[in-house]
């Protein structure tokens, strides 16, 4: 490493560069400062080697940490190590051959329509039976199933952020830092109408506070909180003895999200629209910062698999008849 500018300087220059670009960098950022005290603290001289930073991502945590731990700090460093190749021509850039790439995305479970039927009719059956603790859970996992919301953004809606007369959510400091506005279907309208309306009977300074709040004791009016809807989730699931599609072991709240995303994309396969016109809609909506992480649903889930699939065969034989 050159003397005159040493190795904290220059990540402090890339994170502050990449952040003018728009890139939040948290964990990243945290990293790479990890990574410059780490070679700060080995009295390391010269260029960094591969050596020296497959040393780095094997001691996270004392050292006690498994291969795909190792092989995501690396996926954080290398862009930083590309962008010091220009002041450090000798700079090594490790590759996946040290502790292998990352596994991809797990399959997520796609819910039928009956799957969220039941899960909304459960919700509902929480009690008490006077309190608003099943409209709230009931609501809320219905919204999330007919708009992809993340539950971080349900969860963070304030009351003034859902406008049942335009049928528009604003989403503020979502995921990434990005804001947004989604338009929901006429059909969500009455059932958050209707909760709004209940709520306010309990709660009636609510209307100052957020959408979601809880419904009892000491909670009753507070921030609904993400550990709480799990652990109801988490229960209600049990009690419908759901089998998991996936390959994340049970269904989660998230796969809410990844159906809605699914069945959209289904909808305009069967009625043959152009994709690649709708992805950046779809990206938007979704909030993605990358349109690729939208794009994956064509090929990281079976259901569209097949789906593209029998589009191809189509594609394939309409072209030998063709040259017949």
């Amino acid at each position: 490493m050159n003397a005159a500018v040493g190795l904290r300087t220059r990540v402090q220059e890339f994170l502050r560069e990449q952040r003018n670009l728009g890139y939040r960098l948290i964990s990243c950022g945290r990293e790479l400062l990890n990574f410059a005290s780490f070679v700060e603290d080995s009295k390391h001289l010269g260029a960094v080697t591969v050596e020296l930073t497959s040393q780095w991502a094997r001691e996270a945590h004392g050292g006690n940490v498994s291969p795909e731990t190792s092989a995501r700090r690396l996926v954080n460093l290398r862009p930083f190590l590309r962008w010091l190749q220009q002041f450090e021509a000798a700079t090594e850039v490790p590759d996946d051959s040290i502790f292998g790439s990352l596994p991809g995305r797990k399959t997520p479970h796609i819910y039928r329509a009956d799957e969220v039927l039941a899960l909304m009719q459960e919700a509902g059956k929480l009690g008490p039976s006077d309190g608003l603790r099943a409209a709230t859970y009931a609501t809320l996992f219905g919204l999330i199933s007919a708009t992809g919301l993340r539950i971080g953004e349900a969860l963070g809606l304030a009351d003034i952020d859902v406008d049942l007369v335009a049928g528009v959510l604003t989403v503020r400091g979502a995921k990434f830092g990005k804001s947004r506005l989604v338009p929901v279907h006429p059909s969500v309208i009455a059932p958050l109408a209707t909760y709004r309306a209940t709520r306010m009977k309990q709660v009636p300074d609510a209307a100052q506070s957020l959408f979601f709040v809880g419904s009892r004791g000491a909670h009753l009016g507070k921030p609904l909180g993400d550990r709480q809807v799990h652990r109801i989730f988490t229960q209600l699931r049990t009690q419908l003895g759901w089998i998991d599609r996936g390959s994340h072991g049970q269904p989660r709240i998230h796969d809410l999200r990844h159906s809605f995303a699914v069945k959209r994309l289904t909808l305009w396969h069967e009625q043959d629209v152009d994709l690649n016109q709708r992805m950046l809609a779809l990206s938007t909506y979704m909030g993605h910062v990358r349109i690729s992480h939208t794009y994956w649903y064509l090929t990281g889930v079976p259901e569209l698999m097949a789906l593209a699939g029998a589009r191809f065969e189509c594609f394939a034989c309409a072209g030998e008849f063709d040259h017949e």
